[in-house]
């Protein structure tokens, strides 16, 4: 099995100006320079992708409906608080953060401090991936994501964690399991919660799960 990836031909050439489709065959990496990487998802914008502190380039295969209404569910309960709380900026699975470290992840819910996000330029948050790792991430496991992708989301959250984010979850509607991540502290595993506190990095906010971990 293989991916394709279709790009522009070098002006002058043969080809010029018609798109060609490239085979990349499974277990070949594709990596990509990360002054590139913004114009390569501008380029592609019906694909969600991500690339690791190695500029390997992750695409993520689109999710099912249901997983999309769960994600909707998600953002837009997040979304609602943040709006009226006014202490920060929520985001949608759409955006890209350049992370510290060098990779450029894009949460399926973040958010981030308004004093974080003011302190960007104009051309930071409008013209390229933000360079900040969002004080809270969620991670939303979909029924697409076999056992090797599960291990790379559990492998995401950590990193979050070590480039600035405050709270992270996993939330895993297939086995009901929500991954509860706080910087130097265990990770703490609840099973088929109602509910889920903001703590102290979102106070007053409280997840309704119902529709995202449950019917």
């Amino acid at each position: 099995m293989s991916a394709h990836v279709e790009a522009e031909t070098h002006p002058g050439s043969i080809l010029s100006g018609r798109r060609i489709k490239l085979a990349i065959p499974r277990g070949v990496r594709l990596q990509i320079p990360d002054d590139d990487f913004f114009a390569f998802c501008r380029a592609n914008p019906e694909l969600r992708l991500e690339r690791t502190e190695d500029g390997v380039v992750e695409i993520m295969t689109p999710t099912s409906g249901g997983t999309g209404a769960k994600n909707a569910r998600l953002t837009s309960r997040l979304v609602l608080w943040a709006d009226a709380d006014g202490e920060g900026i929520a985001f949608d699975s759409s955006t890209g953060f350049h992370l510290p470290g060098g990779a450029t992840r894009s949460p399926d819910a973040s958010w981030v401090r308004r004093d974080r996000w003011n302190t960007l330029t104009e051309k930071e948050r409008e013209e390229q991936f933000a360079p900040l790792c969002p004080d809270f991430v969620i991670e939303l496991r979909s029924r697409s994501d076999k056992s090797k992708r599960l291990h790379l989301l559990k492998q995401k959250m950590p990193s979050y964690l070590a480039q600035g984010a405050r709270l992270g979850w996993l939330i895993d509607p297939i086995t009901g399991r929500v991954e509860i991540h706080r910087p130097g502290r265990p990770v703490e595993v609840l099973d088929r919660p109602a509910t889920l506190s903001g703590e102290d990095v979102l106070p007053g906010f409280t997840l309704d799960l119902k529709g995202i971990l449950f019917d």
